[in-house]
């Protein structure tokens, strides 16, 4: 990772809101005070795709009359802007039609955004995997942090007097050290404790399997030896954690326990039948997180490994 990406992703010029209007005052919290931390410009976008655009004529006959909508959710965009505005923050709303997931995902390149905040609100069965198609389809293509207020996302009561936290989950594989270096820079930013948390199987399967578990694996010394070397170059208090579970569920448990008000994932692109086949822990973590979820997609990742002391010098 290059050092200026890395500075653009922590301190993001930048940040593209996705709203569908309905979710305005779920994400506004977050995305100012974001703003407010680097002195970021807010892009509100909204994209109108074609069902939101079917009227009725006299006779109960649906016709497409995009204008209306359009003009519609601008004045909302506006109004929401204005609001921001007072708070010397500089906030542009943007309405788009077309698929929401490629508008996002264009209007992220057109705009140079460092960042997409975006909120889902599937509660299905199914849909709680896939997060609800315009999240989904954006957290497997967006090549920049993206930032999901999930449905149980809330604000803390009273954040002035506990100590902040920035939770990373980290798999420990060489793809997921971008990630834990966004981690350490935005933990620092925030002036939070950073808990490295890395998810060993249950015990017992462990055990079945004759591998080392807890202080003797390979996995807690890596684990140590990541946090120390990050923490000699950084003034941000680390605390490694390992744990044996299942990850979605420890995870979750961990962030609600330390009362975190970040957690910071890589995210591993997949195909959309993957998706279904597989336990896809990011996406359970986002239905679920009373925190907001940042994730950085590990297919972009091209740089070399990075050993402890490389990440160490970037943080």
């Amino acid at each position: 990772m290059q050092d200026g990406t890395l500075s653009r992703w922590t301190h993001p010029s930048v940040i593209l809101v996705a709203t569908d209007l309905s979710d305005l005052d779920r994400l506004m919290p977050y995305a100012m005070n974001q703003a407010s931390l680097t002195g970021t410009r807010l892009i509100l976008l909204h994209v109108v795709a074609a069902t939101e655009s079917l009227s009725a004529d006299m006779a109960g006959l649906p016709y497409y009359d995009p204008g209306a909508v359009e003009d519609s959710a601008a004045r909302i965009l506006e109004f929401c802007c204005q609001a921001v505005r007072k708070h010397t923050i500089v906030c542009d709303g943007l309405v788009r039609d077309g698929n929401p997931a490629q508008q996002v995902l264009e209007a992220a390149r057109e705009f140079h955004a460092d960042r997409i905040i975006l909120g889902t609100r599937s509660r299905s069965k199914l849909s709680k995997l896939l997060l609800g198609s315009v999240a989904e389809q954006v957290l497997r293509s967006a090549n920049i942090p993206v930032l999901t207020v999930g449905p149980e996302a809330r604000l803390p009561v009273d954040a002035t007097t506990a100590e902040r936290v920035v939770l990373h989950a980290t798999t420990l594989r060489e793809a997921s050290r971008p990630s834990a270096v966004l981690a350490c820079q935005i933990a620092g930013l925030l002036n939070a404790r950073l808990v490295v948390l890395h998810i060993l199987p249950p015990t017992n399967g462990m055990a079945r399997e004759q591998l080392p578990s807890g202080l003797e694996s390979a996995a807690e010394q890596e684990l140590k030896s990541l946090a120390a070397a990050t923490s000699e170059a950084s003034l941000v208090c680390i605390e490694p954690r390992l744990v044996h579970g299942h990850p979605a569920i420890e995870i979750l448990a961990e962030s609600e326990h330390r009362h975190a008000s970040l957690i910071v994932m890589g995210s591993t692109a997949r195909s959309g039948f993957q998706n279904l086949t597989r336990d896809r822990t990011v996406y359970k973590v986002l239905a679920h997180a009373h925190c907001p979820v940042l994730t950085l997609r590990e297919a972009q990742v091209k740089t070399p490994i990075l050993a402890p002391a490389q990440l160490a010098a970037h943080s």
